[in-house]
């Protein structure tokens, strides 16, 4: 950071309130790069900009930050709400980024239907149904419905089953006893029910019931000599053992916990947590911290804001290791009911804490080659693209192009993405290209002139100024690619990498720059080469297609680019069409008799016989 912008931030950290508030660290182009909250805005911003600045993450920050923003809010607990929804939104490199990806399974019972069933989801939702879980580690959501479908035999078909409706034939489910057979109108509603609380009840913690249940079909089965399925039952006895052996002593009741261990060596931090749901022990889980912060306290309360925004369910009790009041309510108003935030210092509880914590420090231990080769290839190689290329900022964000076509004719071009060294493929765009002929110059001025038109534009990527562009070719490419750029007026580095020799160029340089085949800076500018390629090619092959078979359909009668479209969206593809029947034709919208036949002659007539 130069003097000039130094003392501009000074200038405008001076001005800022002591209240509470959210602040946003922003780069050179204007991009978040840090979300965080603050009980003292003026004091907690100020800090980052001190020289004593000792968290090696935070230093890399404040190198790159232009300018900041900040929002004040009436407490600390609206400063940590909207922190946790901005960072959810907008995913800043510097936070923690726990995306919707990591999305553990969940067991679910929508008890307003008259003959609910238990299923498996990923995706919890304000529904009024009963979710369970979450289910990882030691504890395999397959092995939970095999025990439910043996001891309860609830449904598992879709089917939407009333009471008093007209019963169906039952299926093998009902014969082989794993079913119930609401369907068939074998079971009153209430007999049901009781089956459904007794699942419930199961899921909370309680198998004995479904252990005894178990035990007596295993001796039926043994005493009529059915011995595979007694096999079954023991199996699934064996199950109810293991999940028994998950419990943890001296809870005193029946409790749902989470519990999260934190553990860092100065740079590197980790989160490890551990479920506890009707007083067992069902998963433990890790996840690797990118937080850039000097207090861990502000560390494990982004955390759990965060994983708690994507998962709804929060139990009665979570231990974390801190005492935070906003934090506290925080939980409550999320979950609706009352929740116990606990630090605790001795007994169950802190055991408990005690295994999160060592958890986490192994899982660091373990993971910090993988760390840093993880590290070597997206940061490191954007450090070391910055120093090669003399760029001003590191490229965060880089810009991959590339144009696809076959004989000059169906053009089309590619736009890829990499933040942080990695393929944000929601940010990726597609281009149809308007040229005569075979044309790369022409072609590489249309996508770069849409693109630059359109860097205010609200779309999720193209709002994004990128830190670098490549282009995918050599000399020729790049220089008629800076043309456009520098008559835009638009300041963006752009380089080209051609694929043959491995060379990178440069505006105005002849020499072209030559790494070594495993520089981390080349494997990185080449994912983002092969990857515009691959999406260019792909895109390309779509558009060929699409118009061949537009082609082929076009010379028959009476068919116009519409029906064209509703042929293709009901059929899926040209090999379907061509063997569909007349009947099977006229059930397309704005599909009649006359062009179903024209449209089956034209693909079941000999060649001569077509239109």
């Amino acid at each position: 950071m130069n003097e000039i912008l130094r003392d501009k931030i000074k200038v405008k950290v001076s001005l800022l309130p002591s209240s509470s508030g959210v602040y946003s660290m922003l780069d050179a182009n204007g991009n978040i790069i840090y979300i965080g909250k603050a009980k003292n805005l003026k004091k907690r911003v100020s800090s980052y900009f001190l020289t004593n600045v000792k968290h090696e993450k935070v230093r890399q920050m404040v190198s790159v930050i232009h300018d900041f923003d900040y929002v004040v809010t009436a407490s600390e607990l609206d400063a940590l709400t909207l922190e946790s929804n901005l960072v959810h939104e907008h995913m800043p490199f510097y936070n923690i980024l726990l995306k919707d990806g990591k999305a553990f399974p969940f067991l679910k019972i929508n008890t307003k239907e008259d003959f609910p069933r238990v299923v498996l989801t990923r995706k919890i939702k304000k529904d009024g149904a009963l979710y369970f879980g979450p289910f990882f580690g030691k504890v395999r959501i397959a092995d939970l419905m095999q025990i439910i479908a043996h001891t309860f035999s609830l449904r598992d078909c879709a089917l939407n089953i009333k009471e008093g409706g007209k019963p169906k034939r039952v299926c093998l489910n009902y014969h082989i006893g794993k079913c119930l057979a609401p369907c068939g109108g074998n079971v009153p509603k209430e007999d049901y029910k009781r089956a459904v609380n007794n699942v419930i009840n199961f899921l909370k913690g309680d198998t004995t019931l479904a252990k005894n249940i178990l035990t007596e079909k295993m001796m039926n089965c043994a005493r009529l000599e059915r011995f595979e399925k007694a096999l079954e039952f023991k199996e699934s006895l064996k199950l109810i053992d293991n999940l028994n052996n998950l419990i943890i002593t001296d809870l005193g009741k029946l409790k749902d916990i989470d519990i999260f261990g934190f553990s860092t060596n100065g740079i590197n931090s980790a989160i490890s947590l551990l479920c506890v749901r009707g007083g067992k022990m069902i998963g433990v889980s890790n996840f690797d911290m990118t937080e850039s912060s000097d207090d861990n306290e502000e560390i494990i309360e982004s955390f759990i804001t965060q994983y708690y925004i994507t998962n709804v369910i929060i139990p009665e009790i979570v231990i974390c290791g801190i005492t935070d009041d906003a934090l506290h309510t925080w939980l409550k108003e999320k979950k609706g009911k009352s929740v116990e935030l606990l630090n605790p210092k001795r007994g169950v509880n802190a055991r408990l804490l005690e295994m999160a914590i060592e958890n986490a420090k192994v899982h660091l231990e373990k993971n910090l080659e993988k760390d840093k080769l993880h590290k070597l290839r997206t940061v490191g190689a954007m450090g070391k693209l910055q120093e090669l290329l003399n760029l001003e900022h590191p490229p965060l964000r880089i810009e991959g192009y590339d144009i696809s076509n076959l004989g000059g004719t169906n053009t089309v071009a590619s736009m890829v993405v990499f933040e942080n060294g990695q393929p944000q493929k929601k940010h990726y765009r597609k281009f149809k290209i308007d040229t005569d002929g075979q044309n790369d110059f022409e072609s590489m001025r249309q996508v770069l002139g849409r693109r630059i038109n359109n860097l205010n534009n609200e779309d999720i990527s193209f709002k994004k100024k990128p830190n670098l562009i490549l282009i995918d070719g050599g000399k020729g490419q790049l220089s008629f690619a800076y043309s456009v750029l520098k008559k835009a007026n638009v300041n963006i580095p752009v380089i080209s990498l051609a694929e043959r020799e491995e060379e990178i160029f440069l505006p105005n340089i002849s020499k072209p720059i030559v790494l070594d085949k495993n520089n981390y800076a080349l494997k990185l500018l080449q994912n983002v080469r092969d990857e515009s390629h691959r999406f260019a090619v792909s895109f390309q092959r779509n558009v060929r297609t699409k118009s061949t078979l537009t082609s082929d359909l076009s010379k028959i009668k009476l068919i116009g680019e519409e029906k064209i479209k509703e042929l293709f969206k009901h059929f899926k593809s040209l090999n379907n069409i061509k063997k569909a029947s007349k009947q099977e034709l006229m059930q397309v919208k704005g599909v009649g008799e006359k062009l179903a036949e024209n449209i089956y002659n034209y693909f079941n007539e000999p060649n001569d016989s077509k239109f």
